[in-house]
């Protein structure tokens, strides 16, 4: 048997002063946990997961959570949906993200992608997030009502969703990008009390002009009753009505202090993708949200006060949630407002040294791109600050771990994630006493009890593909759908195939060593002549290829009983497309197998993505087998619309008879 050796292992001088190891010590010197080796990370793990009311109970307390009342319990109820968390406690999110932080230390940092810097200390948050809070209430904003807000990445909006949480307000917002019909698709659903809307964004070297968008949004809502206006990108307020103020004086109101609420209380409504069908509203809660942001950022990635952390992120993605709650731990966040690429392929890494980044998040595409550009950041820039680059948002190929290695850092962990919208957190990730093995996830993350499952509900064998499943709750599960009275919507998403267990939707591999492989989206495996291909596999096989700058791979049932199975690319030259198309099937051939060779390769000038990058397969395969795209997905939801309809047309071009 093959013994696969990990890429990078933790470095054992630096493992004990990490805040997990201390976490795991503090549980063993409490006698809350008995652990052989607190070093042990899948020790830990199994403790996580067979004890979860200790486990999260144990997270408040190391974390010290502010509780305004203390809960009579840690986990009441352990059903699925249903699980009832730490009954009778009371906190506040927005208080928490303000506890941290030296008065004079930079809490938010936004740079733009011509070099423009502003920023605000924690002391200026704590003030300007109590006045803005204060104008909250002056608007008669209270418990349960919806502040949203249409902006660009910005210091604004920070303020502002410190300042709802602080008045129990529910926050929902959609970035700048979004056209009026497709924002009002959201946030019309919550029927608004308050909109925070800005007047433009940075993008590719343009000033994107958003105030006609902004005053149609509030036609949109009629229920809106008022709308705060911030100056953005260098643009004046947009006039959207008489009900308009500016933010200057939301600044200069009185301040207000935050309210306590219910740890169930929601916090926040993040949308789905539009992908599917109407975007949902997925809701999270004060307490659930917190305890995982504690974790997440706090045990996996070993954020502390006084790091500086930066995932490039868009406010239509749930990392920006979480790039905010880098303020739970004391760490200065940084935003960034423009392309990733702009003013050049090396724009984030240029920004990471200039700002000495602790912890930085970005995509395999970033990674990717970063490759093709023949980029050495490592070697051209001082990333001595750097200690963790977290990746998300899609599978990571192999071929970007060794790209990380040889031209970024053999030293600095590259942590492989996932977890979603739907728990606002991770489900697997790497930790700082976990090896990396290329290609893979290092590990179950603490408190999710994943496994992979076959189809009958039994647990598949080490390296059989299945589905990613969670046998016990988690606390920052969705309270609840938007508009889902009666929850039907949430167990169709989640717990339609196994009752009272939580399925993801992903196709995983758990192996041998106990890390995960996700092989894509389970409703858009490839399932060619009975053997399950994982679309992941293909993209690892054509990783590295500098001819490929893109690729979306589908498999299509046909009416007749057919199988097609094609391969859709951007190519990266003026290589031509026949010869190009030879290259791909032999590196697919070679590199994974020839079942997973497609039946075409067919080359476009761009693919569409989702506002938050992510491919479209499911929306795709569900065209070319005769959907109507206009029910399909929401055109709103996409990057570049043009794209889907190139991709559409030549796709049918090559199926018509």
């Amino acid at each position: 048997m093959t013994v696969i050796e990990p890429s990078w292992l933790p470095d054992p001088a630096r493992v004990r002063d990490t805040r997990i190891v201390r976490f795991a010590t503090w549980l063993a010197a409490q006698g809350r946990a008995t652990l052989d080796d607190v070093t042990d990370y899948r020790e830990l793990h199994a403790w996580s997961v067979s004890s979860p009311g200790d486990f999260w109970a144990a997270v408040a307390d190391f974390f010290d959570v502010d509780w305004e009342t203390r809960p009579r319990g840690a986990l009441a109820d352990r059903r699925m949906p249903g699980a009832v968390w730490f009954p009778g406690g009371t906190l506040n999110f927005g208080g928490h993200l303000l506890r941290a932080g030296d008065d004079d230390q930079d809490a938010v940092i936004l740079v733009t992608e011509t070099g423009e810097r502003s920023s605000i200390t924690f002391a200026e948050l704590r003030a300007q997030a109590a006045a803005v809070a204060g104008r909250l209430r002056d608007l008669g904003v209270r418990p349960g009502h919806r502040v949203a807000a249409y902006l660009p990445n910005c210091v604004e909006g920070v303020v502002a969703f410190v300042a709802s949480a602080m008045v129990g307000a529910v926050w929902a917002q959609t970035s700048l990008d979004y056209a009026a019909p497709s924002a009002a698709e959201r946030m019309a659903q919550l029927s608004p009390r308050v909109l925070i809307v800005g007047s433009g964004y940075r993008f590719g070297g343009k000033v994107h002009d958003r105030r006609d968008d902004a005053r149609r949004l509030r036609e949109l809502l009629p229920e809106l009753r008022h709308t705060i206006t911030v100056e953005t990108a260098g643009l004046a307020n947009p006039v959207v009505g008489a009900d308009a103020s500016a933010w200057a004086e939301a600044l200069a109101a009185a301040p207000a202090n935050g309210v306590a609420v219910g740890f169930d209380h929601p916090l926040w409504v993040l949308f789905t993708s539009g992908t599917t069908g109407r975007p949902k509203g997925v809701v999270h809660g004060h307490g659930g949200a917190l305890l995982e942001q504690l974790v997440s950022p706090g045990l996996h990635m070993d954020l502390r006060a006084g790091d500086v952390f930066f995932w490039f992120t868009t406010p239509n993605w749930m990392m920006w949630n979480a790039q905010v709650c880098g303020l739970l731990h004391g760490a200065t966040i940084v935003l960034y407002d423009g392309r990733p690429t702009s003013p050049g392929p090396d724009a984030l890494w240029r920004l990471v040294a200039d700002l000495g980044v602790s912890v930085f998040g970005t995509s395999p595409g970033y990674l990717e791109a970063s490759q093709r550009a023949g980029l050495a950041p490592g070697k051209e820039l001082d990333l001595s600050a750097l200690r963790l680059v977290g990746v998300t948002g899609s599978v990571l190929p192999p071929a970007a771990n060794e790209w990380f290695r040889e031209h970024v850092s053999a030293q600095i962990q590259l942590g492989s994630m996932s977890g979603g919208t739907d728990i606002v957190g991770i489900f697997v990730a790497s930790a700082p006493t976990t090896p990396v093995y290329d290609g893979e996830i290092s590990a179950p993350a603490l408190g999710a009890a994943v496994q992979v499952w076959d189809a009958e509900g039994g647990r598949a064998r080490a390296g059989v593909p299945g589905e990613m499943v969670v046998t016990e709750p988690m606390p920052s599960m969705p309270l609840r759908f938007w508009d889902d009275p009666d929850d039907r919507k949430l167990r169709d998403t989640y717990f339609d195939m196994f009752p009272g267990v939580w399925r993801h939707g992903d196709l995983a591999v758990m192996t041998e060593r106990g890390t995960v492989v996700i092989l894509g989206r389970s409703d858009a495996t490839i399932n060619r002549h009975g053997v399950r291909l994982g679309s992941a596999e293909i993209y690892a096989a054509i990783s590295g290829l500098p001819q490929v700058a893109d690729a979306l791979v589908v498999g299509v049932e046909e009416p007749d009983g057919g199988y097609w199975m094609p391969l859709f690319v951007v190519a990266n030259g003026d290589e031509e497309p026949a010869d190009l198309a030879d290259r791909i099937r032999r590196r697919i051939a070679e590199r994974a197998s020839p079942r997973h060779v497609p039946d075409e390769v067919i080359v476009v000038p761009r693919l569409p993505h989702t506002k938050t990058g992510k491919r479209l397969e499911v929306p795709v395969k569900r065209i070319l087998q005769g959907a109507d795209p206009e029910r399909v997905l929401d055109r709103g939801a996409v990057d570049d619309p043009a794209a889907l309809d190139t991709l559409i047309t030549a796709a049918r071009a090559r199926r018509a008879p």
